[in-house]
């Protein structure tokens, strides 16, 4: 019983609010869970994927040095949003749904992917971009929508 107690350590902390700037750090706080003790260097390092997102400078000294890293200063973490909006104003705007298409009827057809999965194609795929572009410039889609036009 008191083992299964003590596997939880370290999950809660003390929010420590000296100031607002160690508020702030201290909420865009990740913590690595191995142990401090280790002498690895390579859960230390920053990997090249960590570009932009965390700080390179912002560590503790001691044996948390790498472990203990800060989200850096622009860096925000998104939430999953529902993508049946966007899908709906898609078909609205002359989308065909792809259990639908018809190859032989539209041969030069854009297709659409959302999230990787092929939902459809559609005509004019210049026009559809500058809607969505429009739509996300206005925050009437989330702003974290990201969209490209792959043209080969």
């Amino acid at each position: 019983q008191k083992k299964a107690m003590s596997s939880t350590a370290g999950v809660s902390q003390v929010l420590n609010r000296y100031t607002f700037a160690s508020t702030l750090s201290h909420l865009r706080r990740t913590n690595t869970p191995i142990g401090r003790d280790g002498k690895l260097a390579k859960p230390r390092q920053l990997h090249n994927t960590h570009w932009g997102l965390v700080c390179p400078a912002e560590t503790p000294e001691g044996q948390a040095c790498g472990l203990v890293k800060n989200l850096s200063l622009m860096c925000s973490i998104s939430v999953g949003t529902s993508t049946d909006p966007i899908v709906d104003y898609m078909i609205t705007r002359n989308m065909e749904v792809l259990e639908e298409y018809e190859p032989m009827r539209y041969p030069n057809a854009t297709k659409i992917f959302l999230n990787g999965s092929w939902i459809g194609v559609h005509q004019d795929a210049k026009t559809l971009v500058k809607d969505v572009q429009e739509l996300r410039r206005s925050n009437q889609i989330p702003s974290e929508v990201s969209l490209i036009r792959d043209i080969r």
